[in-house]
């Protein structure tokens, strides 16, 4: 049975309370319509998806008598197929893992993290993050200090210190008491023990402020005056821009 995936559909159902498995089920997922059979939706006892359609407490109904799953269901098709034994695009592999880890099913998220778009953010980036002491807290502190300074401006700048070990800490500190900025508003990543270098890690930082919606670019802090002005190997300059 193939489901149909569109939007709006007017056909009136009438499903009583599938009990075999191959009963057929209409589903309206967030407006997206599919059909299918009950042994279906059951193929993984232990998801969340089996949960909904082997019990008492069922999604509720539609005006058509279709469950409902209030949930986008734009790529809830292809969790239909895989449990009908087709694999996803591996184009959509993070959007689909999404759907397999909302509706709990196991093989299908396992299957996804191997492949080669996914793999690289799960086990390479990160792990590498989790090395990073309050990596998250600090990129909510940027976005803070962004929005703070951003009053009747078009941009507002972070001072971003990165350090790979306490050495590089020692003389980060150096400098930061030399800057004019408010020393406060310095935030500081690392040390971490791990491969990735210091332009990885600012690459990392663009990334997940920009999966924010913000647009962000950055710089090194330059230091010295004169011919003898140089980029900073430590401070770097991430500049907000809002309009």
């Amino acid at each position: 049975m193939s489901s149909t995936g569109s939007r709006g559909t007017s056909v009136k159902s009438n499903i009583g309370s599938p009990q075999s498995a191959s009963s057929v089920v209409s589903l309206n997922v967030g407006g997206h319509i599919y059909s299918t059979v009950l042994g279906t939706l059951l193929k993984y006892p232990g998801s969340k998806l089996a949960e909904m359609f082997n019990s008492s407490s069922r999604p509720m109904l539609d005006s058509e008598g279709r469950y409902f799953i209030d949930r986008d269901g734009t790529y809830f098709k292809h969790v239909l197929e895989f449990l009908r034994g087709r694999e996803p695009p591996p184009s959509l592999a993070e959007e689909v893992y999404q759907e397999a880890m909302y509706y709990g099913i196991e093989p299908l998220a396992k299957l996804l993290e191997d492949s080669p778009k996914l793999f690289g953010e799960l086990v390479g980036r990160r792990q590498f993050l989790a090395r990073i002491p309050n990596y998250q807290e600090n990129i909510e502190v940027m976005v803070r200090v962004a929005r703070a300074e951003a009053v009747a401006s078009r941009q507002s700048t972070v001072m971003v210190c990165v350090v790979r070990n306490e050495e590089d800490a020692a003389k980060c500190h150096e400098v930061v008491n030399g800057l004019d900025t408010d020393k406060e508003s310095v935030v500081r990543f690392g040390p971490w023990k791990a491969s990735p270098s210091i332009s990885d890690l600012l690459y990392c930082i663009k990334l997940d402020i920009e999966s924010k919606g913000y647009s962000t670019s950055f710089r090194a802090h330059e230091v010295g005056k004169g011919f003898l002005v140089r980029p900073c190997e430590f401070l770097y300059k991430f500049t907000f821009t809002w309009w």
